[in-house]
């Protein structure tokens, strides 16, 4: 029996309870935000008690977040010596369901890490590939999974071939049917569910919970702040901040970002300096040729940019001149500096299912700086109201406080058996798995076919 601790949850109320071990498995623990609600939600529900244990297959210590590295989470890579991320850049979400299954077999089957973990709960989101299997090899543990968004649906350039095509059939069907053996699953907002139900027709949406993501809501006052954080400042100008938070991929759109940047009269052009900020990966493909489209595109558009990537080159004075600035991997307490300094935060994504940054600058009263039009009061108002209701609804007690309750529902509960259909899963896996890697290998070869 687990031991008894105090409940410090941050809700008032303290007392003695069992201890749970949740146990999460996330494909690649680096600085997005499936990653960011990853981290906080281990770190909530170590607040509130719980053990926690983090697998998964890939951890960058110069390229994830502060809690991952800082002895806060236990952290754990496993499954990542026998397939690679992906083939020459491609066969991404083959590598990673594989990546996932020997993450599975190696702390089941392989070795007996998880027997002696002997969780509570299982923490998997992403990827539901796993699932099924998981169930099958630990009936008598029930599993949690977090939808962020249908995978099926963020998938690029889906019909540029009839080989893309045929290629993305097995992972669709496999995503529906696999989150079905989840004993829970939960979606990041009302959107998202709407959308599982308009996607899978034949999924239980109306079972689906909602759990908002969280940030980090115990910031000081807004004055105090102020005061204690300096804006950041090249040379001696005093450029106007406008800021774009997000990671190097194509489906965040940061090129209308530039395009709007662009048709600015030159005069506004040259009193503004567009900061460019987020997760950048050198080992994701996507990273590096979204990255360098960007900068072409400025080229284009006759703006000089720059590309950086610590924070003593952020701040260095040679870059004044700088109209569009590219901040690759920004670490928090520079992000902090940028969205405090920011007199304008462009968020780009379309028909994003849910935003983290939006909240972030509505805690910090970014927005309010744009609104020169409304008097002092409304414009305090404004920013109390935008603050009140992240802390309100999106702060990380409030995010571990509905997860614990989750995994206290389905305790006891047996995770969805897969019996022999899950023996079936594991085989049509390792067949199609060896499909895909066949075919994968014979259209590398062909360039004119891209997956």
């Amino acid at each position: 029996m687990a031991k008894g601790t105090k409940d410090e949850t941050g809700d008032g109320k303290v007392g003695e309870k069992k201890q749970k071990t949740i146990v999460f498995l996330h494909p690649d623990l680096g600085i997005g935000g499936a990653e960011r609600l990853v981290v906080d939600a281990a770190v909530g529900l170590q607040k509130r008690g719980c053990k926690v244990v983090i697998f998964t297959s890939h951890c960058d210590p110069g390229h994830c977040f502060d809690e991952a590295r800082d002895g806060t989470l236990d952290v754990r890579v496993r499954g990542n010596t026998v397939i690679p991320p992906s083939i020459l850049g491609r066969f991404s979400i083959l590598c990673a369901i594989l990546r996932q299954i020997h993450l599975i077999l190696s702390i089941t089957l392989l070795t007996s890490e998880l027997s002696m973990i002997n969780p509570s709960g299982f923490f998997i989101d992403q990827l539901s590939a796993g699932v099924p299997l998981l169930s099958l090899l630990r009936p008598q543990t029930p599993i949690f999974f977090y939808c962020h968004f249908p995978d099926l649906l963020l998938v690029q350039n889906r019909n540029s071939s009839l080989f893309k095509r045929l290629y993305r059939i097995p992972f669709d069907a496999l995503e529906q049917w696999s989150m079905g053996f989840a004993t829970s699953t939960a979606v990041n907002s009302n959107f998202t569910k709407s959308v599982v139900a308009k996607t899978w027709p034949g999924y239980p949406a109306d079972q689906l919970k909602i759990v908002y993501p969280c940030i980090n809501t115990s910031l000081p006052s807004s004055s105090s702040s102020d005061e204690e954080t300096q804006p950041i400042k090249w040379g001696q100008s005093e450029k106007s901040i406008i800021l774009s938070i997000n990671r190097f991929e194509r489906k965040k759109n940061i090129a209308l970002a530039i395009q709007a940047f662009a048709l600015l009269p030159a005069p506004a052009r040259q009193k503004s300096k567009l900061v460019v900020a987020g997760g950048y990966d050198a080992r994701v493909h996507e990273n590096v040729s979204y990255h360098a489209d960007l900068v072409s595109l400025c080229e284009k558009l006759g703006l000089k940019s720059a590309t950086v990537k610590t924070v003593v080159s952020a701040l260095n004075s040679s870059i004044e001149d700088v109209e569009v600035l590219f901040l690759l991997s920004v670490p928090n307490a520079l992000k902090e500096i940028l969205l405090k300094s920011a007199k304008l935060l462009v968020y780009t994504p379309r028909e994003e299912h849910f935003g983290i940054v939006p909240l972030e600058a509505m805690l910090r009263g970014v927005m309010e700086r744009v609104v020169e039009r409304m008097g002092e009061g409304e414009l305090r108002e404004m920013g109390e109201e935008g603050k009140k209701r992240v802390r309100e609804n999106f702060a990380e007690t409030e995010m571990a406080r509905q997860l614990e309750g989750v995994f206290e529902e389905i305790e006891g509960v047996d995770a969805k058996g897969a019996g022999a259909l899950g023996l079936v899963l594991v085989v049509m896996a390792g067949i199609t798995g060896a499909i895909g890697v066949g075919i994968g290998l014979w259209l590398v070869r062909t360039p004119a076919v891209k997956l």
